[in-house]
């Protein structure tokens, strides 16, 4: 295996998966425009592990849906200001191909014009400035796409999403960048220490019976959480945790709040 391989999703959606195999868990996903580097390569070449970059996260997808890039382009994905798609769905057309890609997709959208020839594309649809901040108006609406969504362990749209994908995607579209896992986000942004010191958009994490960090949900005004638990919902927050109001009791004990939002 060739040193230091890169590599861009350059399709809508890509399961990555844990093991190098159709029938491994689907533990995340590549949206249009996430970008990697290759871990390794299985014996057989059907399968590529990478690691994505805005999140570290490690994970193998199907060999025949990498595309390969060179190392100064992956260091300019870095290093430069990106568009966001903020539709549902969009389309871009890219290398005489049309493709339907997902709010929270990376668009080839930058201010250097060498790139934007090398990678010919059309797009169709809105979008924001990957890392332009916005506070809690902007979050409101932009998490009313991913209401209702079905809960699907390892996803990241609105069309099946975990809950810490929900987070992820969400503080992605709001300017910050967040890792992949419950556990992993806990140990990001400011404490908060209490709930009657939290303000709308703080992240409130849970734990299981074994004190571990399993769940997470954005909290909203009116100590309302929206949350991703058999599908993206909104339930009420006490000290003691989420209040399923549906079913009329709590559902997750609560281990703490952090801040994330700035503005």
């Amino acid at each position: 295996m060739k040193k230091n391989l890169k590599g861009i999703c350059r399709l809508g959606i890509v399961p990555v998966r844990s093991g190098s195999n159709d029938g491994s868990e689907m533990v995340t996903q590549l949206l249009f425009g996430d970008h990697y580097s290759v871990v390794e390569i299985s014996d057989d070449e059907k399968w590529t592990k990478v690691k994505i970059e805005s999140d570290q996260y490690e994970g193998w997808i199907d060999s025949k849906q990498h595309t390969d890039i060179s190392e100064e382009y992956f260091n300019h994905l870095n290093n430069s200001e990106f568009k966001i798609a903020t539709d549902i769905i969009a389309t871009i057309l890219y290398k005489k191909r049309l493709i339907q890609i997902v709010i929270g997709s990376v668009l080839p959208i930058s201010s250097n014009e060498i790139f934007e020839v090398y990678e010919q594309y059309a797009f169709n649809g809105s979008s924001k400035n990957i890392g332009d901040r916005q506070g809690f108006e902007f979050l409101k609406q932009i998490i009313k796409p991913y209401m209702n969504a079905p809960y699907l362990w390892g996803g990241k749209t609105p069309f099946g999403i975990d809950c810490s994908g929900l987070t992820q995607q969400i503080y992605k579209l709001c300017g910050y960048r967040l890792y992949r896992d419950a556990a992993q986000q806990y140990n990001q942004g400011d404490k908060v220490d209490s709930l009657e010191e939290a303000i709308p958009g703080d992240l409130a994490f849970f734990k299981n019976e074994k004190e571990q960090i399993t769940h997470v949900g954005i909290l909203m005004e009116d100590q309302n959480i929206i949350h991703a638990s058999g599908f993206v919902r909104k339930d009420k927050l006490d000290e003691n945790g989420i209040f399923n109001m549906e079913f009329s009791t709590y559902t997750h004990k609560l281990a703490g709040l952090k801040r994330i939002l700035k503005t």
